[in-house]
C-alpha cells in the first residue's frame, strides 16, 4: 500500500480577519476549515463536479480514483497506459488505490495547506514467478495563486507543481535490484504528470464551491438577492472570512436600498469546529422594502377575512366611538383598508427581533352591491414580534402582534379619541392582517450557499444590528 500526501498552498489573502468589528453592512461568513475538508472529501467521493471534470467516473466506486477513474483500471496507470514501461518488465499495474482523506491547515495571512492522503497497491507478477506486491510513498507541492474569475468570485490558480518520490518497499515476491530501480525511475518520471492534473481537479472543486457562494438567489416571485464578494477572502487559523455584500432587487431589476448602519456591527468570535453567517439587520430592511414596494404589505380587510367573534359593523364601531358614524346607520358592514406606504423598520437587539410598519388605515361603510362610503382616516404603528427559525438556506420570520397606536388623521363626521379603537383593531389585525403577513414572508431572506452548509440545525442568535447562524463542523 501507498500512503500519498498531496499538498497545496493556496496563496489567499495577505491579512487576518479582525477580532471584534464588522466594518461593513455586509453578510459576513466564516467557514471553518472543517467543513471546507468535508466539502472537498464529500465531492472527490462521487461529486458530479469530478465526474464532469474527468468524464470516466464510471465504477462502483464513482470516485475520482475509482475503477475505470484517473487512476483506476482503464486509466493512465492501467495497462497500456503510463505504466506501460513497467508492465512489460513485471506486469505491474495499480491493483488498490482509495479515495483520499482531506485534512487541512490554515497558515493566517497566507493561504491554506490542504493535504489528500491515500493508499495504492502496485501488483504484478515477478520474474521469478510468483505475486509481486510494492508500495511507494509520494509528496505532491504546489503552489497557487487566488485571482479572480470574470463572475467576480474567487478562483484558485495553479502555478507551480513539483513531485517528491518517498521510500518504495517490497511487500512481497522478489524484484532484482536493477529492475527495482526501474520502477523508481518509471515513477519518478510519470508522477508530476499523473498527479498534477489531480492538484487541478481538486483546485476545480474548490472554486466550484466558492463560486456557488456567490450567486443570485431568488425570493419568491418579489425579486431576488445578489451576494457579490466585498473584500479579499480573509484567514485565521482556524477560518475563512467572506464579507459578502447582499444587493436586494424587484423583479424590475430595480435595488431595494436603505440607509446603513451608523456604527459597525460587533461580531462575536466563533468557536473552533463550526461555522457563521452573519446576516446583517440591513438585509432585513431592504427585504421588507421589497415587500412594500410589491404592495404584499397592503391589505383590504372584508367581513369575509374575519371570524365573527371579531366585530366589523358600524353598530360595533358605535359602541367605541359614536361620533365617528354621523347618520350612518347602524348594522352596516365595515371595510378596513390599509395601505403602506413608508418604508417598515426591523430592530435587533436584546436577543429581541422586533418589526414597526407604519401604516395608513381608512374605514368605510361595506355594501357588498354598493359603494362603500368613508367614515375616517388612521395613522397606526404596528409593532410587531419577529420569531426567527433558520432552514437549509433561509432565515424564515413569523410575526405576532405585540401592539397598535392609533391617530386620528381624518374624520367625514366629528372629531374622537382614535386611541379608543386600539383594542378592536388590535383584533382585526390578530385575525386578518397578521396571518397575510406570514404568508408573504414565507419567502424567507435567503443565505448564502457557504460550501452548501445546511443551515437548519444552525443555533441562533440574536445581537445588536445582526442575526449570527453558527453551525457545527
Amino acid at each position: 500500500m501507498m500512503l500519498g500526501m498531496w499538498s497545496l498552498l493556496l496563496l489567499w489573502g495577505l491579512a487576518t480577519p479582525c477580532q471584534g468589528l464588522l466594518e461593513t453592512v455586509g453578510t459576513l461568513a466564516r467557514i471553518d476549515k472543517d467543513e471546507l475538508g468535508k466539502a472537498i472529501q464529500n465531492s472527490l467521493v462521487g461529486g458530479p463536479i469530478l465526474q464532469n471534470v474527468l468524464g470516466t467516473v464510471t465504477s462502483v466506486n464513482q470516485g475520482l480514483l475509482g475503477s475505470g477513474g484517473l487512476l483506476g483500471g482503464g486509466g493512465l496507470l492501467s495497462y497500456g497506459g503510463i505504466f506501460g514501461v513497467v508492465e512489460e518488465l513485471s506486469g505491474l499495474k495499480i491493483e488498490e488505490l482509495t479515495l483520499p482523506k482531506v485534512s487541512l491547515k490554515l497558515l493566517p495571512g497566507f493561504g491554506v495547506q490542504l493535504s489528500l492522503h491515500t493508499k495504492v497497491g502496485l501488483h504484478g507478477s515477478g520474474p521469478l514467478g510468483g505475486l509481486l506486491q510494492l508500495a511507494a510513498e509520494v509528496n505532491v507541492s504546489s503552489r497557487v495563486a487566488l485571482g479572480v474569475s470574470s463572475r467576480g468570485t474567487p478562483t484558485l490558480v495553479l502555478k507551480r507543481c513539483s513531485t517528491l518520490l518517498g521510500h518504495i518497499s517490497l511487500l512481497s515476491g522478489l524484484l532484482p535490484a536493477p529492475l527495482f530501480g526501474v520502477v523508481e525511475q518509471t515513477l519518478f518520471k510519470v508522477l508530476p504528470g499523473l498527479l498534477c492534473p489531480m492538484v487541478d481537479s481538486v483546485l476545480g472543486v474548490v472554486n466550484e464551491l466558492l463560486g456557488t457562494t456567490l450567486s443570485l438567489v431568488p425570493i419568491g416571485a418579489l425579486g431576488s438577492v445578489e451576494f457579490t464578494l466585498a473584500t479579499l477572502p480573509l484567514i485565521s487559523n482556524q477560518y475563512i472570512e467572506l464579507d459578502i455584500n447582499p444587493i436586494v432587487k424587484s423583479v424590475a431589476g430595480d435595488i431595494i436600498d436603505f440607509p446603513k448602519p451608523p456604527k459597525p456591527i460587533k461580531v462575536p468570535p466563533k468557536d473552533d469546529h463550526t461555522s457563521q453567517v452573519v446576516v446583517p439587520l440591513y438585509l432585513f430592511n431592504t427585504v421588507f422594502g421589497l415587500l412594500q414596494a410589491n404592495g404584499a404589505l397592503d391589505i383590504d380587510v372584508t367581513p369575509e377575512l374575519v371570524p365573527s367573534n371579531v366585530p366589523l359593523t358600524t353598530t360595533d364601531l358605535a359602541a367605541l366611538v359614536p361620533e365617528a358614524l354621523g347618520k350612518l346607520p347602524l348594522g352596516q358592514q365595515l371595510l378596513l383598508l390599509i395601505r403602506v406606504k413608508e418604508a417598515a423598520s426591523v430592530t435587533l437587539q436584546n436577543k429581541k427581533a422586533t418589526v414597526s410598519i407604519p401604516a395608513n388605515i381608512r374605514v368605510l361603510s361595506y355594501r357588498p352591491k354598493g359603494t362603500p362610503e368613508a367614515l375616517f382616516e388612521l395613522n397606526a404603528v404596528l409593532t410587531l414580534n419577529a420569531q426567527l427559525a433558520p432552514s437549509a438556506t433561509k432565515l424564515h420570520l413569523s410575526l405576532s402582534l405585540e401592539r397598535l397606536r392609533v391617530k386620528l388623521a381624518s374624520s367625514f363626521a366629528h372629531a374622537f379619541d382614535a386611541s379608543h379603537l386600539e383594542e378592536w383593531l388590535s383584533d382585526v389585525v390578530r385575525v386578518a392582517y397578521v396571518p397575510k403577513l406570514n404568508v408573504d414572508l414565507d419567502v424567507g431572506i435567503p443565505l448564502p450557499k457557504v460550501l452548501n452548509v445546511n443551515f437548519a440545525t444552525a443555533a441562533l442568535e440574536i445581537i445588536e444590528n445582526a442575526v449570527v447562524l453558527t453551525v457545527a463542523s
